[in-house]
């Protein structure tokens, strides 16, 4: 059943609607509610990563109805004028829409939008708010999660079938998030990160898929047959992680895969000049670890990240 969360007139006798999908099967008692989960994407509208779980979630429950056992919301587009004009945050306003939680619902148009969402979302049983890279980077499928909140949400964000879960230090996470904000009034909510901007990367579609099955299974939602899932690395300090900045401006070309185990002084990529045909430097593995951040628009200037890798003793190579 598709459902307005919000709505407000545009110029031009147009209207902006923000709409999700309602699958719901099973009874409430009476004692206890019926379980919710909320799966959230396209609050940036470059990231599409989340577009093909919206459809692939709906899927797989619609070929087997009789399996769910709770209500399943999903709101594939947060941001449509951002997602229908390719930009990632909201058009003509010029605004980051995930800088804008918890909103006002009496405040401006985009401010009674945000408001009108985490007032829609709010009380989920768990939330999944589906993030992509922007168009220079690629990630593998990781959740983020902010230190305050990490006792409750870790041990959901394993059920995920991540390959990485990143623990942030809280200093580090705006409170203007839409994670942060549901999270603060006690709405569990797991930020993905995992692709790549304008782009869907299918298998990375497909493997969050089995893991929001494999969490909903966890919470009884779900008696269907589902994956094990893969079992992620957990990094909870911000040492683990070894930035890849560009010591010199020019063609970024990598000669390794994205999330391989890497020797010290193994070769990465190196960075070229075209009008000279030369090579201006060969960015290598400061040491032994774990590629899961790589430069994938290859044009860089000094001091572009190039990647990120996780540090030999969290990933137990």
């Amino acid at each position: 059943m598709i459902k307005t969360v919000a709505r407000v007139a545009l110029p031009v006798d147009e209207m902006l609607s923000i709409k999700k999908q309602r699958i719901s099967s099973g009874r409430s008692t009476g004692k206890e509610k019926l379980k919710r989960i909320s799966v959230v994407t396209g609050i940036h509208g470059d990231e599409l990563e989340g577009q093909f779980v919206a459809y692939e979630l709906q899927r797989r429950i619609n070929a087997e109805p009789d399996k769910l056992c709770g209500i399943v919301d999903i709101y594939p587009a947060m941001n449509p004028l951002g997602i229908d004009s390719i930009t990632r945050g909201i058009p003509a306003f010029d605004l980051d829409m995930n800088r804008l939680f918890p909103g006002n619902i009496n405040g401006n148009m985009t401010e009674y939008l945000a408001a009108e969402i985490i007032k829609d979302v709010k009380g989920s049983d768990a939330v999944i708010d589906i993030h992509a890279s922007n168009i220079f980077l690629t990630e593998i499928p990781q959740i983020r999660i902010n230190e305050l909140h990490q006792d409750r949400l870790v041990p959901m964000a394993e059920k995920c079938n991540v390959d990485f879960i990143w623990v942030h230090g809280a200093s580090t996470v705006l409170e203007s998030t839409f994670a942060y904000s549901l999270n603060s009034v006690g709405t569990p909510t797991l930020v993905v990160e995992m692709g790549v901007g304008m782009r869907i990367t299918k298998s990375y579609g497909e493997q969050l898929t089995d893991g929001i099955l494999s969490l909903m299974k966890s919470m009884g939602m779900w008696s269907g047959e589902t994956k094990e899932p893969r079992k992620p690395i957990v990094s909870t300090d911000w040492r683990d992680v070894i930035y890849l900045n560009a010591s010199v401006g020019g063609i970024f070309v990598q000669d390794v895969q994205h999330w391989q185990s890497l020797k010290e002084g193994e070769v990465i990529g190196r960075i070229l000049d075209p009008l000279s045909g030369k090579v201006l430097d060969t960015v290598t593995a400061p040491e032994d670890g774990l590629l899961f951040t790589i430069r994938e628009y290859p044009v860089v200037d000094e001091g572009s990240l190039i990647g990120r890798m996780l540090k030999k003793d969290v990933c137990g190579l």
